[in-house]
This record gives structure tokens, sequence and C-alpha cells, in this order.
């Protein structure tokens, strides 16, 4: 692989390095905002972890880092040594978020190298120890924090979050050619806020005109990974700082998260498998 950067001698190579002692690295993404992607991160990221799996979970939504709101904790990381930095844990995950270190509610304004520095920072930086996933929940919109992420370390895939409406969907697209262009693999699409069960005849109602998601999926010939309902107690759990998937794979509230989570898990080792080229199947 030839670069065209001319470097100093003694600089590392260009181009993404592995994180050591990180298995895989995933991305949630959305080509806009306000479709439950963190939601969705700060939930695949428990369920990960309370299925037994060593898990970290990296807010790298510069604009509007809401990770630590869902997670109820406001913890600031150590920092060891010189530069190490160590990341809080909660809920048996390791967690890094902007939002630990700028305090209140000032927005913040990033231009591109602060993003790339802080990006590689929270990637490098931090003492994430052995992981199974690292799940990178991303800014809305396609722009600077994946390109950083992109440059920084491989990526093992992307998960890309949409709603049923066609607007989102639209934007989903172009997560999609982005994640492409980019040469990320797509773990998936999963369709957030699909359809809303009626609390008093259990009835399901499609408010968004659910399947908009699925066939996109089909459409860009990407693998779809389910459908979450739109349901108050999801929203609540994200609120109160105190997740859904925390009631455990038989609450009916988290039994679509934790089917969803399950597909993250086997297009993981698909793409994995796929990447080593170990694709000789043992019959």
């Amino acid at each position: 692989m030839s670069h065209q950067h001319s470097h100093m001698p003694g600089q590392p190579q260009a181009g993404p390095q592995p994180l050591p002692g990180v298995n895989s690295i995933i991305a949630v993404g959305s080509g806009k905002g306000g479709v439950g992607k963190t939601t969705l991160a700060v939930n695949l990221a428990i369920a990960l972890a309370r299925l037994g799996h060593k898990v970290g979970l990296l807010d790298a939504d510069v604009y509007g880092p809401n990770v630590p709101l869902m997670l109820g904790t406001t913890m600031a990381p150590s920092v060891v040594g010189e530069d190490r930095i160590l990341p809080p844990e909660r809920y048996g995950l390791k967690v890094m978020s902007v939002g630990f270190l700028s305090p209140g509610d000032k927005p913040l304004v990033w231009r591109g190298p602060m993003l790339h520095s802080i990006v590689k920072q929270f990637l490098g930086q931090v003492d994430w120890g052995q992981l199974d996933y690292l799940i990178v929940d991303l800014p809305p919109g396609t722009g600077d924090v994946v390109i950083s992420l992109v440059q920084t370390v491989p990526l093992t895939g992307a998960v890309v979050v949409t709603t049923p409406s066609d607007v989102a969907l639209q934007d989903a697209r172009k997560a999609i050619e982005m994640f492409k262009q980019v040469k990320v693999d797509i773990i998936g699409i999963v369709e957030n806020m699909s359809f809303f069960i009626c609390p008093h005849c259990q009835h399901e109602i499609d408010i968004f005109s659910k399947g908009g998601g699925e066939r996109t999926a089909q459409q860009f010939n990407v693998p779809f990974l389910g459908s979450i309902e739109l349901d108050p107690d999801i929203r609540k759990g994200g609120d109160s700082g105190h997740p859904i998937v925390l009631e455990g794979d038989q609450s009916p509230h988290a039994k679509s998260l934790f089917a969803f989570t399950q597909r993250v898990i086997e297009r993981t080792k698909e793409l994995q498998e796929a990447d080593s080229g170990s694709v000789i199947e043992i019959q």
C-alpha cells in the first residue's frame, strides 16, 4: 500500500492502525439526527456486555454527546502516567465521551483538525484493555468524524440506523453510500421506531409505515438487522440513565433489542471470517 504522505523518519506509518487487544470496532451511524442512533448504540453495547462480552463504548458524537445522560453518569475519566486515559466503567462497559470533558450544555463548535485529534486521542490514548467489541456512536450525518475514524483504526463494520419514514430512509442511503466510499463494510440496517404496540389492545400500529428499512436494505444488498418498536419504555430507559436492556432479554420491551444485538454478533463474525480469508466451511 503506497501512501502519498511523505513522512519523516521515526514517524509511525500513516493509515489505520489496529487497537491492540480490541477484537472488533463497530460504528453506529445514521444519515440524519433524531432516529434514536445513540439509544441503539447504548442498548447494543449493554446487551453485548450482558451476553458476556467485554465491551467498550466510545461516544464520538462530539456535537451532542448524549451517552453520559443515557448511562446516568458524569464520571470523569482518570489520567494515568503521562498521557493514558482510564475510561470510567458503567453497567459493565468501559465508556469514553466528550460529554465527560465538556461540563454543562455548552454547544461544542469543533473544527476538522480538532475533531481528528480528539478521535485519535479517544482511540489511541484511552486504555481500553482487552475488548471483544468497541461500539462507536457517531455524530448523525456524514462528515469529518467518520473520515477521522476510518483513517485512525480499521473498522469491522458499520450499523446504519434509520426510521421507516421516507425522509430518514433517503438519509440512510446517504450513510450507506458514505461508508461504501470510505470502504467500511456495512453490518446492516436497523429500523428504529418501527411500529407501536397499542397498550390497550396490544395491536401493532404502523405510525411511520413500517418496512422501509427492510426495502432499503434489499435495494442496497445489505443485511437487515431487525425492527425496534416505538416504545415509551425504551425512551424512558435512556432518559433516566437506566437503558431498557438492563431488564434482560426476557423483558418484552427489550426483546427486539437483544434480537438486533444477536444479528450484529452474527454479522461481525461473518465479516471477520471473510476478512481473514477463512471462509472454508468445516462440515
